[in-house]
């Protein structure tokens, strides 16, 4: 249990925390009004969060390169972290009726589908490294997941739908990113011809 590990297993103890903030106390402990908008406190609260365990993402992969401390539990650890917090922020957000669910399927799915193409990867003896695609689709995600829970403030004041434009990239990098997967890996997957 090194420190990248240590920092992962922190993102994930922060996704039960975003989620208490944004579904179970958005309302007991006081109100932000932000221009036309009103934003909870425990919704910035969640969103603080949220911006925490996003930025340890790319923190534990970081030192455990720098410091040599790669591990197979870390290679597991990792990606899981990364799908439990963007899921959990993403139903938290359809729960909310902030995000049509439509949205949180198809980035759901897709990571899944590429989490399911790993696995074959593995078992076939290969590690399907991020690619620049996946790189962008973790951004947009998000970026659009931040703006969502601070209900598109600062944007909103001047009428700009923000959260809406960064949803729809995040989905159209999300699908163009899994197609990519698939597509550079297409031959880890054995396909038999029916006799």
């Amino acid at each position: 249990m090194n420190l990248a590990n240590k920092i992962t297993l922190a993102r994930i103890f922060l996704v039960p925390i975003i989620m208490i903030f944004l579904l179970v106390l958005r309302f007991d402990i006081g109100q932000v009004h932000v221009g036309p908008v009103t934003l909870t406190v425990s919704e910035i609260i969640a969103t603080l969060v949220f911006i925490v365990a996003a930025v340890t993402d790319g923190l534990d992969g970081y030192i455990a390169r720098r410091k040599k401390i790669v591990t197979n539990l870390g290679k597991f650890l990792d990606p899981l972290a990364d799908k439990l917090l963007i899921t959990a922020a993403l139903i938290s957000l359809v729960e909310m009726q902030r995000l049509e669910a439509w949205i949180a399927i198809v980035i759901i799915s897709r990571e899944f589908a590429v989490t399911g193409l790993r696995l074959i990867a593995v078992a076939e003896g290969h590690v399907i490294a991020a690619s620049t695609w996946g790189k962008a689709k973790t951004i947009t995600q998000i970026v659009a997941i931040i703006s969502l829970m601070l209900n598109n403030i600062p944007f909103s004041t001047i009428s700009f739908p923000f959260d809406w434009w960064a949803t729809r990239v995040a989905v159209l990098l999300t699908i163009i990113s899994g197609i990519d997967y698939f597509y550079k890996n297409r031959k880890l997957v054995n396909y038999t011809k029916p006799s």
